[in-house]
């Protein structure tokens, strides 16, 4: 395997050379950035090369989790209990970052949860030598050198303990998982003591959380959205992240709850319709509030989840409508390239050829369903590939 040949490779004494030679060519640029001589070798003294986080980095998994299966493995009840008795005992806690944030509590202890188990899972590796790995293997160079600039200045003006500069293999930190220039723009001192300790204090690391969120434009007092129906026919082409209106008038065209009336304080605000896995599957209205959780972590599954515990908590049930899992969306690279380069061949555009569902492969896949006169919610879905190579 790759990863195991570049793991064995990274523990030669020539590995180790030019990872050295990689730091001394490093330094000048960090003295560029303002880091002091005394922070930068400090920060680097007796570090060697992670073959464990080049194999780390290598081993991209072939397959891609089905989203339902990512939220169950995600939304336990397990989770959920105790994400709840962490709401109970830290009470003044979330009372007083809902005042000065304006973020709901729930959705903070979903991140936290998500993130590191409610700060139980945190990673052990030290952050400069994980990126420093990064950077001179290559693969991730421009990002790993900025985190790398960036964890230096955490060393240096925030006086964070070396010993504490701890992570995953990707430079991620602390209950809620900030990478170091996360860090530096959002971490907060949620307990008063003039630190910004999101490793060992909980208050910091969900008034960091909450700070991100706020600045992401989480409405005070807001939510992410809800499930809902809508009528038949509808047009699916409406249901994309793009085109936003006003809950009213989603209302006007026949949307309603799944499983609760649209709350009528949210009919002024701006949502749109989310199909994770197309027109057969669940439904949601969302609002800010789940964009918000889009710019901590892209993924829509990863928001799902979060909007979803967090409702959890919150009393609300599981999702109404089936997930079709019949009808799974493609989940590795080359099914979806057959795809792409099937549309290319029918005269669709959908982008590079790369594998990756992007807005201009849905756009493509919405094309050739408007042609066909299929529902027009441009899920990549197994049956869809299968029909265009009939």
């Amino acid at each position: 395997m790759a990863s195991g040949a570049s793991a064995v490779e990274a523990s030669t004494p020539e590995a180790t050379a030019a990872f050295d030679a990689w730091v001394k060519s490093f330094r000048p640029k960090a003295m560029d950035a303002g880091i002091g001589s005394s922070t930068f070798d400090a920060a680097f003294k007796q570090v060697t090369p992670d073959p464990e986080v080049v194999a780390l980095d290598q081993r991209q998994p072939e397959f891609t989790t089905y989203i339902w299966d990512y939220l169950d493995k995600q939304i336990t009840a397990e989770r959920v209990q105790q994400g709840q008795s962490l709401l109970r005992s830290n009470d003044a806690l979330f009372q007083r970052l809902e005042r000065d944030y304006g973020v709901d509590r729930h959705v903070l202890t979903a991140i936290w949860g998500i993130e590191s188990q409610y700060g139980s899972e945190i990673g052990k590796r030290y952050v400069i030598r994980s990126l420093a790995t990064l950077a001179n293997d290559g693969r991730r160079k421009t990002y790993a050198e900025n985190q790398l600039l960036a964890a230096l200045q955490m060393l240096q003006n925030d006086r964070v303990p070396r010993e504490q500069l701890v992570g995953s293999w990707a430079g991620a930190m602390g209950q809620t998982q900030f990478i170091p220039t996360t860090y530096l723009a959002y971490a907060a001192d949620g307990d008063g003591d003039q630190k910004r300790d999101i490793w060992n204090s909980s208050a910091d690391a969900l008034a960091s959380a909450a700070n991100y969120l706020k600045e992401a434009n989480w409405q005070r007092g807001g939510r992410w959205g809800l499930e809902i129906r809508v009528p038949a026919p509808f047009d699916y082409a409406l249901a994309d992240l793009s085109i936003k209106k006003s809950v009213a008038e989603w209302q006007w065209l026949g949307v309603i709850g799944a499983s609760e009336p649209i709350p009528p304080q949210i009919a002024s605000l701006q949502a749109s319709i989310l199909l994770p896995a197309g027109y057969r599957g669940p439904k949601f209205l969302v609002l800010d509030g789940y964009r918000a959780i889009r710019r901590y972590n892209p993924s829509t599954a990863y928001a799902l989840a979060v909007a979803l515990l967090a409702d959890r908590y919150a009393g609300k049930g599981r999702i109404v409508q089936p997930w079709p899992t019949d009808d799974p969306a493609l989940n590795n690279a080359a099914d979806i390239q057959r795809l792409q380069q099937k549309l290319t061949d029918r005269g669709y555009n959908p982008g590079t050829i790369d594998g990756i569902i992007g807005d201009r492969t849905q756009q493509a896949i919405r094309a050739y369903q408007k042609d066909h006169q299929l529902p027009q919610d441009g899920y990549a879905s197994k049956s869809l590939l299968a029909r265009l190579e009939q």
